[in-house]
């Protein structure tokens, strides 16, 4: 049993790292269904933390249909991710009828070579959910982070135990969204699935010492993002004792 966690900064990252994490999915704009990090938050990341890192590569948020130039960007962050020797990244672009991009999710597969690649949660939007399992499995994609076709893996846990028994070790098929400490029993004995994606967010207070009235109301001010190192080491227990 496995469990990985999307973090959004070096903070949450060293702080998911504490907790036992076994393996990172290292984005900004979690809110926003993550987004590529900065070239100076993947370098340091790298350097400082040895287990498994996984960078997605999304160069913004809103839908999974990008252009030329779009897809530029996602080639050129792949490249940077390989020269700084990361294990996989985490992509994924559709069609406009909701298909699979085959053509260009091949394209980026090669260039990513030799890391490994997860297809993140664009498959939750994709129109035929078992054929895109066996594109994905035919292009050489590593795993598929999904919900299951729903806002969350446990409202999506029927679809995903099927993809699971589809899959027949021939891909991995991680859930995520929605899975927590009081989740992650059920959802892994519904599912049969090994691997589990969570971001266990919280919010702590700023060491600020002033606070300007007109943004004291302000979470976004005076607020950061954190993670609760107990929560990670519960899912572990509880997945270990599975």
């Amino acid at each position: 049993m496995l469990i990985e966690i999307a973090t959004t900064d070096f903070e949450t990252t060293q702080l998911a790292v504490k907790g036992g994490a076994d393996r990172i999915e290292l984005c900004t704009g979690l809110s926003e269904g993550g987004i590529t990090a900065s070239a100076g938050l993947l370098k340091l990341c790298r350097k400082k933390f040895d287990l498994p890192i996984y960078p997605i590569i999304r160069p913004r948020s809103g839908d999974f249909l990008y252009n030329k130039d779009e897809f530029e960007i996602m080639k050129h962050d792949i490249r940077y991710c390989r020269s700084l020797g990361f294990e996989g990244v985490v992509l994924g672009l559709l069609n406009i009828n909701g298909s699979i991009d085959q053509d260009r999710v091949q394209r980026l597969i090669e260039l990513a070579y030799p890391l490994e690649v997860t297809f993140h949660r664009a498959f939750d939007r994709c129109v035929d959910s078992f054929a895109a399992l066996e594109q994905l499995i035919q292009l050489g994609c590593e795993r598929i982070l999904t919900s299951g076709q729903q806002p969350t893996a446990p409202e999506g846990a029927s679809l995903i135990a099927a993809l699971q028994k589809k899959a027949d070790d021939r891909i991995i098929i991680m859930p995520g969204s929605g899975v927590h400490t009081d989740s992650i029993v059920e959802l892994a004995k519904q599912t049969g699935c090994v691997e589990f994606h969570s971001s266990l967010r919280s919010l702590k207070d700023s060491a600020m010492q002033f606070i300007h009235p007109s943004f004291t109301n302000s979470k976004e001010s005076y607020t950061n993002p954190g993670i609760v190192i107990e929560a990670i080491q519960l899912i572990k227990q509880k997945l270990n004792a599975l």
